[in-house]
């Protein structure tokens, strides 16, 4: 038995000698030629790993800048107003709402308000993060020598969702100064206006994403000798994308909020307040409308070079055909901008956050060299 045993071990280990023997591509001498080019097609898989980057808002409407009320409902005052201090204005409001709760301060008396807290904010805890997707990866390679190649990694460009995170609040005060106000007192405003929840429609966005990547690799191992061969590179990965589209309850969102700057530019600022007490998701009425041409949504996304490093191996068939299978890294960071605008005033809202994508990349194919 330990004879049979010993062997059967000698033969397996005798093998891939004997492999190489019977293989003419593998048993290439020192110094002989390979093949300078190859090409692989097989499955891309892109695992972004960035976190979501916060929101950063600007509007036309500067720190302290004073507008006309208008006509403004006596309800939408109290569902924003900042406490109830006691004085006549506050006291004429309680008054004609108590009366009818559906009644108005009407624009011979509401008089004016000085906007605070809508010209520039922060809103931590929002973002957009990219979803894993997969594609047909293409690859292909020119060896410079046996160990040492120029390999260009691309493939058909996926839709990439990005899903929404955290909701968007305009930190709205104002002091409104009704009709003889150094009489019967002030009005002040305050409250965090619901502009949108990035993360209650499904995807917030999605773009097509093009990411060709150049690299320099280094291969282990002598072609014709080893038929697995590691190999490790370093490149640089370009990153465009275009088809940029936003969820439409998003986008009906943000129409909402250009038409409350808009109103406040118009010198009815009173239609602002009544906007921001309408549910989520809810069209403007045209009574609260903005006078010029309705807001529309804009969705961009800048240009991005990214370092990209990889490992990988192939396995040899025979001198033609290979298996390759890889993983990348590519330290990628770009930014969305997201503008509403109308013809009247231009751009009224301007929102821009980083997305870190930080892509991991897997890839398993097969390839042919010539």
């Amino acid at each position: 038995m330990k004879k049979v045993l010993g062997t059967f071990i000698g033969s397996m280990a005798l093998m891939p000698i004997l492999t190489h023997a019977d293989s003419p591509y593998f048993s290439l001498q020192e110094g002989d030629s390979f093949k300078r080019f190859s090409v692989s097609v097989g499955a891309l898989h892109v695992m972004p790993q960035g976190k979501a980057q916060p929101f950063k808002v600007n509007t036309i409407v500067a720190e302290g800048e004073t507008s006309k009320v208008g006509d403004v409902a006596t309800a939408d005052i109290i569902a924003n107003r900042e406490g109830n201090k006691i004085n006549l204005a506050n006291l004429i409001v309680n008054f004609l709402n108590g009366i009818r709760n559906d009644s108005t301060l009407p624009s011979s008396l509401s008089g004016t308000a000085d906007i605070y807290g809508l010209s520039y904010w922060d809103n931590p805890g929002t973002g957009l993060e990219a979803d894993d997707v997969t594609t047909l990866g293409i690859m292909t390679n020119y060896f410079f020598t046996d160990n040492v190649s120029f390999e260009m990694k691309a493939g058909i460009p996926p839709k990439v969702d990005l899903q929404g995170t955290g909701k968007i609040y305009a930190p709205f005060s104002a002091i409104s100064s009704p009709t003889g106000s150094t009489i019967i007192g002030q009005i002040d405003l305050k409250n965090d206006l619901l502009v949108t929840d990035l993360g209650a429609h499904g995807p917030a966005a999605s773009a097509r994403a093009w990411t060709p990547a150049f690299e320099f690799q280094y291969h282990f191992g002598k072609t014709g000798v080893n038929k697995f061969r590691p190999y490790v590179g370093v490149g640089l990965m370009y990153a465009y994308f275009n088809e940029l589209e936003i969820n439409s309850r998003t986008e009906q969102d943000l129409i909402k909020a250009g038409h409350m700057i808009a109103n406040i530019k118009d010198g009815e600022a009173g239609k602002a307040l009544g906007i921001s007490t309408l549910a989520p998701g809810e069209a403007v009425p045209s009574n609260l409308a903005s006078k010029g041409s309705t807001p529309k949504v804009k969705v961009e996304a800048s240009d991005a070079f990214a370092p990209v490093a990889t490992v990988g191996f192939t396995y040899d068939f025979n001198d033609k055909w290979f298996a390759v299978g890889s993983v990348s890294y590519a330290h990628l960071k770009n930014d969305t901008t997201i503008t509403v605008s109308n013809d009247t005033y231009g751009t009224l809202i301007t929102s821009k956050a980083d997305i870190e994508v930080n892509p991991i990349l897997a890839y398993a194919g097969f390839g042919m060299r010539f």
